[in-house]
């Protein structure tokens, strides 16, 4: 399935680097786009597929240089040099586009939705005011993707109910606005503040043994080599985009511009149809390694009811009230 999926992009990126005629465009142009995601994970692989196809369609002209591993940053600081123009594009989490569209992320609420299927309902419902927001703001999707489910890992510590996190040492990703509440909510409890390239480190010496991830990322950043048990359930499904500064693409001469845009949408669909069963296949393997929570349904019951008042807690200045009210609707 990997290797189908691997080939089918391949093919798709290569058809559109076959498409058209150069133009007169200005030579040397070298977009510099950043992400997370390590250069050999499957967001890479596909990544760096899109970087020979910019290249071959343009005839030379174009080309894109991607910073892997986080070496620009975490997302905020990778948003923040997307609007100061040191970099043009950026394929980040919700996390990253709430930086620029903080509404995006309500998607990512605890217990919003139980299956990808009903995700997929309620961005399909709010993307076009997602992409407005995100246009008004100064910046282009070019295309949306997934990241995984997101599940509670950890070492040495079994996380059946919310009270098992308390006295812990859980990690927050410093750039999301959803984490404090859902600790805060939770109390009893004092998260490590990080951004993600520091949260190996810090595994590595024991200073955090809880983290909040999707199987794939948990993997692909080596942080799942540092845990021991994983929960069955999920928390929430977290998506992302390929993302673009408007005022940097408008700068590119028209020809160039739609090579780029046409095989950044190819790419971002791509990841989308590939992360869901990667980040299932990565769960399958560390669940085979490390000792599975499955919850009672008792116990899920006592996470239905903190994921309830964080929403609520979230709608209450976080986010409008009005619109957690509606993606729980979409999410039924």
């Amino acid at each position: 399935m990997r290797r189908r999926s691997m080939i089918q992009m391949t093919g798709a990126l290569a058809l559109l680097a076959g498409m058209g005629a150069p133009g007169r465009a200005r030579a040397g142009d070298v977009l510099k786009i950043a992400t997370l995601a390590p250069k050999a994970s499957p967001w890479g692989q596909v990544l760096s597929v899109w970087e020979k196809a910019v290249k071959e369609k343009s005839g030379g002209r174009l080309e894109i240089q991607i910073f892997y591993n986080g070496l620009q940053g975490d997302e905020a600081a990778t948003v923040a040099k997307m609007k100061s123009a040191q970099l043009v594009g950026a394929v980040v989490t919700a996390v990253g586009l709430s930086k620029i569209y903080k509404p995006i992320l309500a998607l990512q609420s605890p217990g919003l939705f139980s299956s990808w299927a009903k995700l997929d309902r309620a961005r399909d419902a709010m993307k076009a005011e997602f992409e407005k927001g995100i246009s008004d703001a100064g910046f282009q999707i070019a295309g949306w993707g997934d990241v995984g489910s997101v599940r509670i890992l950890s070492k040495g510590v079994a996380v059946r109910v919310p009270d098992d996190i308390k006295g812990k040492k859980p990690y927050l990703w410093r750039d999301d606005a959803i984490q404090p509440v859902f600790y805060q909510t939770l109390g009893g409890v004092t998260p490590m503040p990080l951004n993600v390239p520091e949260v190996l480190p810090q595994l590595n010496i024991g200073a955090i043994n809880i983290v909040l991830a999707p199987s794939l990322a948990a993997e692909q950043l080596q942080w799942a080599s540092k845990l021991d048990t994983i929960q069955s359930g999920v928390q929430s499904y977290a998506i992302g985009a390929l993302v673009f500064s408007q005022k940097r693409l408008d700068a590119l001469p028209a020809d160039l511009r739609q090579i780029l845009l046409d095989t950044a949408k190819v790419a971002a669909n791509a990841l989308t149809k590939r992360i869901r069963n990667e980040d299932e296949a990565a769960y399958g393997r560390l669940k085979g390694k490390m000792t599975l929570i499955d919850c009672t349904a008792d116990e899920r019951a006592t996470w239905d009811a903190l994921f309830k008042q964080v929403r609520s807690k979230l709608g209450q200045g976080t986010f409008a009230p009005e619109l957690i009210t509606k993606l729980e609707q979409l999410g039924q």
